[in-house]
């Protein structure tokens, strides 16, 4: 990350989604490379001071305009996040508000000639398949039907400038992120942080959906913050790269390494659903064209999580929440 510094130091460097758990990560390694930073959000959370953190709505063109003015790069994080039920419940809360803040920030950059930007897709936008090579599992249906069409949709959108304005702007697609700043809302969060709240609340013994069989690729958010950034830096040649651990791991193996550290009992329900048997990223070309290289173990990264969890398990409440508008 040294030899990025220099492209960094002195930008003007918008973060939208900078109050999640990459964003928190990218805005805060930019700082430390001399960027003037400014984040955009709809959550009530506070972020170091040397941030602009300004209040906003990204479906509103007119506001994506007003921000991307004199701004050299962007990073569009924003997404809407939560649980495969509540993505299968309630469709259009993820659906519409990532169609229409993706079609604004990447208009209103492309308007206002920015010069770099990387947009965070998502593993949800392939095809279904056990390991997911940038190469393959491009043409069906995306395996999370809805977030997973809007998130291609802005990937085409970036096609479109790239053909006809010649942007060369990057996209990433991260597996199953986690890390401080998560969603740790027991109603919509994702397996981490809904198992530690779930912990936290003195369930007793914890239920696992499954068998704990199911194989996972879960990536620590400063490895993919990391990621995002020489993605940035390097670009993405047309096409996009796959930010995870490029390991797989199983839920059983998951809860395991949690209790190493977290005094807690479990038992697995496999009456209950536990999803597809197995989703793990290739980052072989991350790693060559962008020099990704995740260094974050399991258990530093939960353990970071849970610390941090422990002093901010409220902060959830301070954050927007599509899914009740």
């Amino acid at each position: 990350m040294e030899n990025l510094k220099s492209d960094f130091l002195g930008k003007s460097i918008l973060v939208t989604g900078g109050t999640g758990l990459i964003g928190r990560e990218v805005s805060r390694l930019l700082i430390e490379f001399g960027s003037k930073v400014r984040v955009v959000s709809l959550d009530k959370v506070k972020l170091d001071p040397k941030i602009d953190l300004v209040y906003g709505d990204l479906t509103n063109l007119d506001f994506c305009m007003d921000q991307t003015k004199g701004i050299d790069y962007v990073f569009h994080l924003a997404g809407v996040k939560g649980s495969i039920e509540v993505t299968k419940a309630k469709p259009a809360s993820f659906f519409v508000p990532l169609l229409m803040f993706n079609t604004n920030v990447l208009e209103a950059a492309r308007r206002n000639n920015v010069k770099k930007l990387v947009y965070t897709s998502s593993i949800g936008a392939y095809s279904s398949a056990e390991v997911f090579i940038e190469t393959e599992n491009r043409e069906g249906a995306p395996q999370d039907m809805f977030p997973g069409w809007a998130k291609r949709m802005a990937e085409l959108q970036i096609q479109a400038y790239r053909q006809q304005y010649g942007l060369d702007w990057a996209v990433v697609r991260p597996c199953n992120v986690y890390g401080p700043g998560d969603n740790f809302d027991p109603e919509n969060a994702m397996v981490i942080p809904s198992l530690m709240m779930r912990i936290a609340n003195g369930e007793k013994p914890l239920k696992v959906w499954g068998d704990g069989s199911a194989v996972r690729d879960f990536a620590y958010s400063t490895d993919v913050a990391i990621g995002t950034i020489q993605a940035l830096h390097y670009g993405t040649r047309g096409d996009f790269v796959n930010l995870g651990s490029g390991l797989g791991y199983s839920i059983r193996k998951l809860v395991e390494t949690m209790r190493e550290f977290i005094d807690f009992e479990f038992e697995f329900d496999s009456s209950k659903p536990a999803g597809f048997p197995k989703r793990v990223m290739d980052i072989s070309r991350a790693r060559e064209w962008i020099n990704y290289d995740p260094k974050t173990s399991l258990r530093e990264g939960l353990e970071n999580t849970w610390k941090w969890f422990l002093e901010n398990k409220d902060e959830y409440l301070q954050k927007q929440n599509y899914f009740k508008l």
